[in-house]
């Protein structure tokens, strides 16, 4: 199987994850020199040990010392980049969480008319942006929150709630794209806006609380996931 169109070094190392992924190459199992691969692929060593490289930065591929290369892994572990974005992401969701969980507990216990028209319009319009520009949906998300945040009455918690408010949208911003950039949908989560709102309606503090916290768990189920 020669490999002769530009750039060649890209061509090696997706020939080498084929083999990876079909098993050819099991984990824990040596892979053929850089002399054989070479002549399979129609390509110089230099080319081989670039991909090599390539694949050993994936996380799956590890040169040992006097013995040789051997598959770790199947599947490529995040770039780093990816990695500090979401634990970007992760920590303004935690921060969400100290502060989101009990406005929406007092929120459900101190609400007026007034707050349940406000959480009702924001709702409505966050449901009517669904698919709206990432802005245009992150803006009306943050403005139900905020209706929530006003509710519980607490001049602490609404502070807390706007000084983090840029970042939660940069955060949010960034979830999106990272979802777009892997071709992931953006998450149809409405009816757990509605639950709290529900909640808050009902003036029950502890399903508020539980159902906020339900929401922003899904958030870093996304960017955490369990082992």
């Amino acid at each position: 199987m020669s490999l002769r169109r530009y750039p060649l070094s890209e061509q090696a190392t997706e020939a080498m994850l084929r083999r990876i992924g079909s098993g050819d190459w099991p984990v824990g199992e040596k892979i053929p020199s850089e002399t054989s691969l070479a002549a399979e692929f129609g390509v110089g060593r230099s080319t081989v040990r670039e991909a090599v490289r390539e694949l050993a930065g994936r996380g799956l591929l590890e040169s040992r010392h006097g013995s040789g290369v051997y598959v770790i892994r199947t599947d490529p572990v995040e770039d780093w980049a990816t990695t500090v974005r979401k634990a970007v992401i992760s920590d303004v969701a935690e921060g969400r969480i100290a502060v989101e969980v009990e406005a929406a507990r007092l929120a459900a216990a101190k609400r007026t008319d007034e707050d349940l028209a406000a959480i009702t319009a924001a709702a409505t319009r966050r449901e009517a942006l669904q698919n709206a520009t990432p802005e245009e949906f992150v803006d009306a998300d943050l403005a139900f929150h905020r209706a929530i945040a006003e509710a519980a009455h607490n001049t602490i918690i609404t502070g807390l709630f706007d000084s983090l408010a840029e970042r939660v949208r940069e955060a949010m911003l960034d979830m999106l794209g990272l979802m777009r950039e892997s071709d992931a949908q953006r998450p149809v989560d409405q009816h757990e806006h509605q639950e709290i709102a529900d909640a808050i309606r009902a003036g029950d503090p502890e399903a508020a609380g539980r159902a906020a916290r339900n929401h922003l768990a899904k958030i870093l189920s996304y960017v955490r996931p369990e082992p």
